[in-house]
C-alpha cells in the first residue's frame, strides 16, 4: 500500500509481480466494481511467460484531474517513466484521460482499452453525478449490480459474475461513490492528444454494460486501433476468458520486444513459440466466423 498524495486517506493498493528490472511494465486498472486483485488470472499467467505486472485499486478521488495528478505521482514514487495501461471499463477511461493528461511529456507508452467508453455521457447519469456521495453504500451496490448480467450464463462467466460481487462488497461507500462520481462525470477523450499511442480495443460480443454506440464510439475515436474481439465474456472477459485475453495481451506486447519498452524480460522472449501462438488465434478467430 503506498500513499503518494498530501493527505494521508489515499492509499493505492496494489500488486507488483514479475521481473522488477523491467522499467515499463503492464499496469491494469479495474473497473467500478473491481478491486487490485480482480486481474489475478493475469498475474498468474503473465508473470510466469517473464512479464512485469502492476494491479492497482484506486484511492477516493472524486475528480479525474485528482486521479491523473495521483496517477502520474505513484508512478513517479515506483519510479517508472512510461507504462502499458490495460483499462477495464472505468479503468479504461481513466487510462485514456491519464494519457490525455500527460500527452506533452508522455508517460504512456501503449493502452489495451477492455470494454472501454470514451464519453461519461452514455450513462446518462452525468445529472446525478454530483449527487452519489449522499447515497448510502447499498443504493451504490444496487446501481454498479444493475449492469451486471442477468440471465442465462455459462459456468465460467458465472463464477467470474460471482467474483466481481464479492468484490464490490468488499469496497466502502466512498470508494463507490467517488468511482461512480468518475464514471459519471460529465467528461471525454480528446483523441488528437492521443493519437500516437498503440491501441488495442478489446470488446465482446455479447450481452455487457456497453452499448453498441459506445463501442462504435471508440472504433472511430482509434480508426488505427488494432481489435481484439471476444465472441464472449460478458462485463469481466480478463476472468472467465482470461487465455484469449492473456493472448491478445500478449499480442499487443509484442510490439516493443526488443525495445527499452518491452514488458517482458529478454531472456523470455521466444518468437518462434508467439509466431505459433498468433497463427493458432487467427485460425481460431476465422473459424468462429466461419
Amino acid at each position: 500500500q503506498i500513499i503518494v498524495d498530501d493527505d494521508d486517506s489515499k492509499v493505492w493498493s496494489l500488486y507488483d509481480a514479475g521481473p522488477r528490472s523491467i522499467r515499463c511494465p503492464l499496469i491494469f486498472l479495474p473497473p467500478v466494481s473491481g478491486t487490485a486483485d480482480v486481474f489475478f488470472q493475469q498475474i498468474l499467467a503473465l508473470t510466469g511467460w517473464g512479464y512485469r505486472v502492476i494491479t492497482l485499486q484506486y484511492p477516493v478521488y472524486w475528480d479525474l484531474l485528482e486521479f491523473c495528478d495521483g496517477f502520474r505521482k505513484l508512478l513517479d514514487h515506483l519510479q517508472l517513466d512510461k507504462v502499458h495501461l490495460f483499462g477495464a471499463s472505468l479503468g479504461g477511461f481513466l487510462a485514456q484521460k491519464f494519457a490525455e493528461y500527460t500527452h506533452k511529456s508522455p508517460r504512456v507508452q501503449s493502452l489495451i482499452l477492455c470494454n472501454a467508453f470514451s464519453d461519461t455521457s452514455i450513462f446518462n447519469q452525468t445529472w446525478t453525478a454530483n449527487s452519489f456521495w449522499l447515497m448510502p453504500a447499498f443504493m451504490l451496490k444496487k446501481i454498479v449490480l444493475g449492469n451486471f448480467a442477468s440471465g442465462p450464463v455459462d459456468p465460467e462467466m458465472a463464477d467470474g459474475i460471482d467474483f466481481m460481487v464479492d468484490r464490490l462488497e468488499s469496497l466502502g461507500q466512498s470508494e463507490l461513490a467517488s468511482r461512480l462520481t468518475l464514471n459519471c462525470q460529465n467528461s471525454y477523450v480528446e483523441p488528437h492528444k492521443i493519437r500516437d499511442i498503440p491501441v488495442t480495443i478489446m470488446d465482446v460480443f455479447d450481452q455487457s454494460a456497453l452499448s453498441t454506440e459506445a463501442k462504435e464510439e471508440m472504433y472511430k475515436l482509434y480508426p488505427n486501433a488494432r481489435r481484439a474481439h471476444l465472441k464472449t465474456g460478458g462485463n469481466f472477459p480478463y476472468l472467465c476468458r482470461s487465455a484469449e485475453v492473456n493472448l491478445y495481451i500478449q499480442i499487443h506486447l509484442l510490439q516493443f520486444h526488443g525495445t527499452r519498452y518491452a514488458a517482458i524480460d529478454p531472456s523470455m522472449v521466444s518468437a518462434e513459440e508467439l509466431e505459433v501462438q498468433k497463427i493458432s488465434l487467427h485460425n481460431s478467430s476465422e473459424q468462429e466466423e466461419q
